[in-house]
């Protein structure tokens, strides 16, 4: 019985418009993939692992998000329903494997908010600084006794905001965030503008400072960088033409990340060596470092404003996941409730703001990205190889569909540097995702399988 199916829906009944093209698929990529990746972990991965040759590791980890996302994109051309990978799971492995890649889901959209809120407050925190304004050093950041911090109060406050905006104007905050998008180009353009001028070639010798296993490492960190490319894959139901745009709008977002942080890489470790970059406010620091402190007040203000939206964004996103699978039963009702005003789900916001609070205020910025990391890791092994099922139960894609090029050799591939990158993480990480792991059995095991709507068939 775990492995009950959903019934694979060729044609869909489509209620939402059909009218968005490549450029918008592009835009909307690239709005939710340049968040916390380029203003923030830019800055942690160079003092601590790859240095200057964290260029290198932007890149591979670029690689395997390509790979992924041709697998998304198949997915979404062929089982073009809500959901998501959620769906996609329930339909080629069964119940058991979707709600673990729901799980997995859950798991990155919350972490990566709380990461996103932690980041948004090492920018405030910068910025307030430069204005001779300070925290008391326990309420800077999460719990580490070692360095004397126990709570990041900044990052807790704007959970509590981010929860209350979206639960009452989701619509406006969406529409706030794509706008956001030229704010983050014009802050990158800025930076790359005033920052090349002042690179010391020096600074990128050695290129790699800790040898070629540092930029192993730093793949599986920056990795994080690239999470928010499947909202372009979810968008399938309202892009005209989905089997072509659909693949070219995942690629390009991703390449065009790609160059912005190889650029962004580059200039920061030429004009301050690695070694001082282990800030939480890179971009603006580096402005700093280079005698421009009032540029680096702006690159912070247009930080604060579009990590604010990005954390909107995922925010919305994860409230709607949890309203999805709450609806197949398994997560409880409550969470299906829809506010009669706002017409939003404002129960499950509710959970997913007050879990995202207490990450986000508990845990340091690093170790939230690396679990962000290890669920998304996972969940994308499990996308490309629920290619090789649905070729093997479904077939080939039909003409004007896309298509994987390469089956089984990609999709195997795809599998295996997922698993690479999982490999790099450290002891710490494995730990806390095994807890994730038997929390998410127990959740299944305990409430979902009981509660599935499945069983009322």
């Amino acid at each position: 019985m775990n492995f009950r199916k959903k019934e694979m829906k060729t044609t869909h009944a489509n209620e939402l418009k059909r009218n968005l093209q490549l450029k918008d698929l592009i835009m909307l990529g690239i709005g939710a993939i340049i968040g916390t990746g380029i203003f923030v972990i830019t800055g942690v991965p160079d003092a601590n692992h790859a240095g200057p040759a964290l260029t290198l590791s932007f890149i591979l980890a670029a690689v395997v998000v390509g790979l992924s996302g041709l697998c998304f994109a198949e997915f979404s051309a062929r089982i073009p329903v809500i959901g998501g990978p959620y769906a996609y799971m329930y339909v080629v492995f069964g119940e058991i494997a979707a709600w673990f890649t729901g799980w997995f889901l859950i798991c990155e959209f919350l972490l990566a908010v709380s990461s996103v809120a932690s980041g948004w407050s090492g920018y405030m925190q910068g910025f307030l600084g430069s204005w001779g304004i300070h925290l008391p050093k326990a309420l800077t950041a999460g719990y580490n006794a070692e360095n004397g911090t126990y709570i990041d109060l900044i990052a807790a406050l704007v959970i509590v905001f981010i929860t209350f905006w979206v639960s009452q104007e989701a619509k406006k905050a969406l529409r706030l965030n794509n706008a956001m998008v030229w704010v983050k180009f014009f802050i990158i353009i800025l930076f790359i503008a005033v920052g090349i001028f002042y690179i010391k070639p020096n600074n990128w010798t050695p290129f790699m400072p800790n040898g070629v296993g540092s930029v192993f490492r730093g793949s599986s960190l920056v990795f994080f960088a690239f999470l928010g490319f499947d909202s372009v894959a979810m968008a399938a139901e309202e892009v005209k033409n989905p089997q072509k745009d659909v693949p070219k709008g995942i690629i390009g977002s991703i390449g065009i990340a790609t160059i912005l942080y190889i650029i962004v890489t580059l200039i920061s470790t030429g004009v301050v060596p690695f070694a001082k970059l282990q800030v939480s406010d890179p971009m603006a620091f580096v402005m700093r470092y280079a005698g421009h402190g009032f540029l680096g007040s702006v690159i912070s203000v247009g930080a604060i404003l579009t990590l604010l939206t990005v954390t909107i964004s995922m925010m919305y996103s994860l409230a709607r996941l949890l309203y999805a699978i709450s609806k197949d039963g398994l997560l409880p009702k409550q969470m299906q409730k829809i506010d009669q005003k706002t017409r939003t789900p404002k129960n499950a916001t509710f959970v997913a703001g007050g879990f995202a609070l207490f990450f986000a205020a508990a845990f340091p910025l690093q170790i939230l990205a690396e679990l962000t990391n290890i669920a998304a890791l996972v969940y994308l092994m499990m996308v490309s190889g629920g290619i090789l099922k649905l070729r093997k139960e479904f077939g080939k894609p039909e003409k004007g569909q896309f298509a994987v090029p390469l089956v089984p050799v990609l999709p195997i591939f795809s599998v295996l540097a997922c698993i690479f990158l999982i490999a790099q993480f450290s002891l710490t990480t494995y730990i806390v995702f095994a807890v994730t792991l038997l929390l998410g059995f127990a959740i299944y095991f305990f409430y979902g399988y009981r509660n599935s709507e499945m069983n009322k068939k």
